[in-house]
């Protein structure tokens, strides 16, 4: 999977050969949620699933009630869009998973596919996370191994794995590279990776 958040990324990732894409807005600060402009453009250009990140700004993944609500539409509109799926995260000011909020966006989203982004790095205990997120609904959990990058997070990643036993996919994110792809591979034992390019 190829994280872009422009038109060119997303067909430059499409020629190299990429199985999926993770289409954010504002790469550079660890993404936000895309304009449906962007979406609806990458849609019409692109031919393989694009996956689109929601998150409505920057910062920490505790939201207001105003904040949800654009969440919720914004999920409602990627579903008529016909978009792949949707990659979502909240936390409770606790640091548990925000069940409440993540149940009702995974209801609205229907059949698409459902990834935990990296808010699951800085969920309180990353077993229970996983344990949410399987009884949540969700296909992905993209981690880092609650580290700085997923190199880093390798033993963690790999129980992970282990726990989730075929549950969900854990995609591991943040620090892969194609120089350190296959050594995580096989410290891991996973076979999902999410980088950009």
């Amino acid at each position: 999977e190829i994280c872009v958040d422009s038109l060119e990324s997303a067909l430059a990732a499409q020629a190299g050969d990429a199985d999926r894409l993770e289409l954010c807005g504002n790469l550079i600060i660890g993404g936000t949620s895309p304009s449906i402009a962007l979406v609806r453009q990458v849609m019409e250009q692109v031919h393989i699933p694009v996956n689109v990140l929601l998150r409505p700004r920057f910062g920490d993944f505790c939201y207001t009630r105003w904040e949800r609500e654009i969440l919720l539409r914004e999920v409602e509109q990627c579903r008529k869009m016909g978009v792949n799926g949707v990659v979502l995260g909240a936390l409770e000011p606790d640091g548990r998973l925000d069940r409440a909020l993540l149940n009702q966006l995974i209801a609205a989203a229907g059949p698409l596919h459902k990834a935990l982004h990296r808010a699951f790095d800085l969920c309180r205990d990353a077993s229970e996370g996983l344990e949410d997120a399987v009884e949540l609904g969700f296909d992905t959990i993209l981690t880092s191994g609650q580290a700085a990058t997923a190199p880093e997070g390798a033993a963690l990643l790999a129980k992970l794995n282990r726990q989730a036993a075929g549950r969900l996919t854990i995609l591991a994110g943040s620090g892969v590279k194609s120089s350190n792809l296959e050594q995580l591979a096989r410290a891991t034992g996973l076979r999902a990776f999410h980088l950009s390019a």
